[in-house]
C-alpha cells in the first residue's frame, strides 16, 4: 500500500469513498438525509495535510483535515487538527489497516505543522474502526446525533410554563449560560473554557438566526434550549433541519420532566414551521447529557481525540 499526499486530482475517487461510507451509516440511522456530495474537498487538497492510500493504482482510503487552529476545543493552550465527518473514508476490506497506515503518515504532517491535539470524526456504527483509533491512543470526545422532528415520549409537566423567548428576554438566559460553564469545570468534564461576555453571547444568535426556548416556574427562567440553523457535521444544516447548540436546566428542576417538555415545546414549534429533523452535538464525558440525548436521539458520528506529548515539537526533534 502506498501512502501519498492528498491532492486535487484525488477528489473524485475520495468523494466516491466518502459517499459510500456515509450511506453505510445511513443504513443504521434512518433519520439521516440522502446527500449527493460532501463539501470541503478543495480545501483539503490545498493545505497539504491530508493523505490518500493507494494499492494497484486504486484509492483505498483518504484522511484529510481542516487547517490547524489554536486553543483546541477552546479549553487547551495547544494547536489542534480536526478531520471532520466526510473528511476520511476507506474501503471496507482491511479498513482498520488502511486507517492505521494513513494516520501514521498524516500524524507526522500534523505534528510538523505544530498540532499536538488530533481529532478525527468517525461514523458512530463503525465500532471496529473506533477500536483501531483506540490502539493509537485516541479516546471518545464528542457525538453528533439526530432525530425526526417528532415529540419525545414523556409525561406532561404541569407546574412549569414553556415559551419561545423574544429577543428582549435573551439576557435572562445569560446567568444560566454562566452556570453551564461552571458545570463544565467540574469532574468529570474539566473543561475550563472562557465564557463569552454577555454582549458576545447575545450577538451570536442575532447574527446566525439562533432562537431561545425556555421553561419557567413562578416567572423565573429555570431551563433554556438554544436552536441554531446548523451544527458542525456537513449534514447538520439545510432548509428542513435545526440544531441544538445550548442547553441547561437548574439542578433543583431536574428529574421532573422539565427538559423533555421543553424539548417537546420547541419541537412542536419547529415542526409547524416545516422543519423535519433536529440534531445535537454533545461531549461523551458529560454523563447527564449523554444519558438524555442518547435516549431520544440516534448518534451518527463519534469524534475521537488524542493529545500527544507537545515536547515532540521542541528543538532537537525531527518535527521541530
Amino acid at each position: 500500500m502506498n501512502i501519498v499526499t492528498f491532492e486535487k486530482r484525488h477528489i473524485q475517487e475520495a468523494m466516491a469513498l466518502a459517499l459510500a461510507s456515509y450511506n453505510e451509516e445511513r443504513r443504521s440511522v434512518k433519520e439521516l438525509p440522502r446527500v449527493s456530495r460532501i463539501p470541503d474537498f478543495d480545501r483539503f487538497a490545498g493545505n497539504g495535510l491530508g493523505v490518500a492510500a493507494f494499492e494497484n493504482g486504486r484509492m483505498r482510503g483518504f484522511l484529510c483535515c481542516h487547517d490547524p487552529f489554536e486553543n483546541a476545543f477552546r479549553a487547551t493552550d495547544v494547536r489542534g487538527i480536526f478531520c471532520p465527518a466526510g473528511g476520511n473514508a476507506a474501503i471496507s476490506e482491511n479498513r482498520c489497516g488502511i486507517y492505521a497506515a494513513m494516520y501514521q503518515a498524516a500524524g507526522a504532517k500534523w505534528v510538523k505543522a505544530g498540532a499536538v491535539s488530533h481529532a478525527v470524526c468517525l461514523y458512530a456504527h463503525d465500532e471496529e474502526l473506533r477500536r483501531q483509533f483506540f490502539w493509537y491512543g485516541f479516546g471518545l470526545r464528542c457525538l453528533d446525533a439526530v432525530r425526526p422532528m417528532e415529540p419525545v415520549d414523556c409525561a406532561p409537566c404541569t407546574d412549569h410554563d414553556f415559551s419561545e423567548l423574544p429577543q428582549d428576554q435573551w439576557p435572562l438566559v445569560y446567568p444560566l449560560y454562566l452556570a453551564l460553564h461552571r458545570h463544565y469545570c467540574q469532574s468529570p468534564f474539566f473543561m475550563n473554557r472562557v465564557p463569552d461576555t454577555q454582549e458576545e453571547f447575545l450577538a451570536s444568535p442575532a447574527q446566525d438566526g439562533g432562537r431561545f426556548f425556555g421553561a419557567w416556574q413562578n416567572d423565573r427562567l429555570c431551563a433554556f434550549l438554544k436552536i441554531s440553523p446548523c451544527g458542525e457535521a456537513f449534514v447538520a444544516g439545510g432548509k428542513d433541519y435545526r440544531h441544538i447548540t445550548g442547553t441547561y436546566c437548574l439542578p433543583e428542576h431536574r428529574g421532573k420532566g422539565v427538559y423533555q417538555n421543553l424539548l417537546n415545546f420547541a419541537i412542536s414549534a419547529l415542526k409547524r414551521e416545516g422543519y423535519t429533523r433536529l440534531g445535537v452535538n454533545f461531549e461523551s464525558f458529560n454523563p447527564t447529557a449523554r444519558g438524555f440525548w442518547l435516549k431520544y436521539f440516534a448518534p451518527y458520528t463519534n469524534s475521537v481525540v488524542r493529545r500527544i506529548d507537545e515536547r515532540i515539537t521542541l528543538s532537537g526533534s525531527p518535527y521541530a
